[in-house]
């Protein structure tokens, strides 16, 4: 296999030889328990049944964040249901430490969510709110009214208004492959088709706005990067220079974009500015280096590189070009990703000895590893906005496929998506 095509299927087929740390703490899950918190089934007062339950979707949201586990369903038959009527021993014999209850009414065509929640410890409501919208909206609210409890509950903005990019590959015959740019909620319900190609699409990312994407499309036969826009579909294609186009990350104010080339002969980071298309290189190694990730100070980029010898994560201000060394524990770490207060960094990681490649996270100030996946042929993770989860592909009874997993190691769930070989998922940021 030749480099464009190591780089362009993320392969890295890298030789060995690297320093390593001494004694490195490597954590392999989570241990501290989660906060019980009870999701009361929501009042209706309208006649039809709704399509959507908004409690389950609430309480799934909180559970995914890994901080919360949502008291199970048959355990609240004989408990109250409404904030006059909570009864805080009951609730605490239950062993909720938190609950949350609300009423939906139907108010001139379309739905009104009262909610309240409370702390049984206190026995005190630590937050009320209103929520309306359309009948078709109820799982954008029951989003919105965990986003707002969460918040409440930990002080972090919650991730799960937010949207998820992902790829799949639909084989109908040997020479006959669709792939489908799609996305869907954060969780992977709602899926909508944004591209159809008879060739592939990889690594697909959100602009910071939210209303752009960018990608790499093999249509014309070799990888070029496009971006796209998401309301009115229009298309127009960035690069289209010899070899490999590939990895496209934007800058924190989407004004530019890194990626890699191979135009001079080794695959190199460059960043071109969106408005002038002035491009300007970052890095000149003979090594590869691919895979940038953007600093919030819109000046650091973070990227895999194996000029040590093998693949290992760098970060290099795009002024100075000084480029560091980032990790240091195991024997490949690539495709960095970075948590939005920069204190974890999320990469593909393999420990000595091993062939197996898992989802880790690097706290940056201690210096501590944590495993997330217990699968063994992950790639492509991706970070929620706030940090708290991520989404990686893996491959589960011989197919591909998305799995959820909080950062703290306490959850780890396959996504729902579309048939076919799921891949190159990537997270939205906060959508306005």
């Amino acid at each position: 296999m030749n480099t464009l095509m190591r780089i362009v299927l993320l392969g890295l087929a890298l030789v060995v030889g690297t320093v390593q740390a001494a004694d490195p703490l490597v954590i392999s899950s989570g241990t501290d328990r989660a906060t019980p918190i009870a999701v009361v089934p929501f009042g209706w007062q309208g006649g039809s049944v709704l399509p959507e339950d908004m409690a389950e979707i609430i309480g799934k949201d909180l559970r995914n964040s890994g901080v919360f586990e949502p008291i199970p369903r048959q355990n609240m038959i004989s408990l109250p249901t409404q904030a006059a009527e909570v009864i805080y021993r009951d609730w605490q014999a239950l062993g909720a430490q938190y609950v949350l209850v609300g009423s939906i009414v139907p108010n001139a065509g379309r739905l009104q969510i009262q909610f309240a929640l409370f702390n049984v410890t206190t026995q005190q409501q630590v937050m009320t709110g209103s929520v309306g919208g359309g009948i078709d909206q109820l799982r954008d609210m029951a989003h919105h009214i965990a986003d707002q409890s969460y918040e409440k509950l930990t002080g972090v903005k919650g991730a799960f208004s937010t949207r998820m990019l992902y790829v799949t590959a639909e084989r109908f015959s040997v020479n006959n492959t669709r792939y489908t740019l799609q996305r869907s909620d954060y969780d992977g319900a709602r899926a909508v088709t944004l591209l159809q190609s008879r060739e592939p699409i990889l690594s697909p990312s959100f602009a910071p706005d939210g209303r752009r994407i960018a990608y790499v499309s093999f249509e014309q036969k070799r990888p070029r990067i496009f971006v796209q826009h998401i309301d009115t579909g229009r298309r127009e294609q960035v690069t289209n220079f010899e070899g490999l186009n590939g990895a496209p990350a934007w800058s924190p104010d989407g004004n530019r974009l890194a990626f890699v080339l191979s135009k001079d002969g080794n695959p190199e980071i460059y960043v071109m500015d969106m408005g002038s298309r002035q491009l300007r290189r970052v890095t000149n190694q003979q090594s590869i280096d691919t895979e940038p990730f953007w600093g919030k100070d819109g000046q650091t980029l973070y990227f895999t590189s194996d000029r040590s010898g093998k693949p290992q994560i760098y970060k290099t201000n795009i002024n100075s070009g000084a480029a560091e060394r980032v990790t240091f524990i195991g024997n490949y770490n690539a495709n960095p990703k970075l948590s939005a207060d920069e204190k974890t960094l999320v990469m593909i990681h393999r420990q000595d000895g091993y062939t197996v490649f898992k989802v880790a996270a690097q706290d940056l100030q201690r210096g501590n590893l944590r495993i997330l996946s217990d699968t063994s042929l992950d790639e492509s993770p991706t970070v929620a906005p706030n940090g708290t989860m991520v989404v990686y592909a893996t491959r589960q009874q011989g197919r591909g496929v998305l799995v959820l997993a909080s950062t703290n190691g306490r959850v780890r769930l396959p996504l729902p998506t579309a048939q076919g070989e799921v891949r190159e998922p990537s997270w939205s940021p906060y959508l306005n």
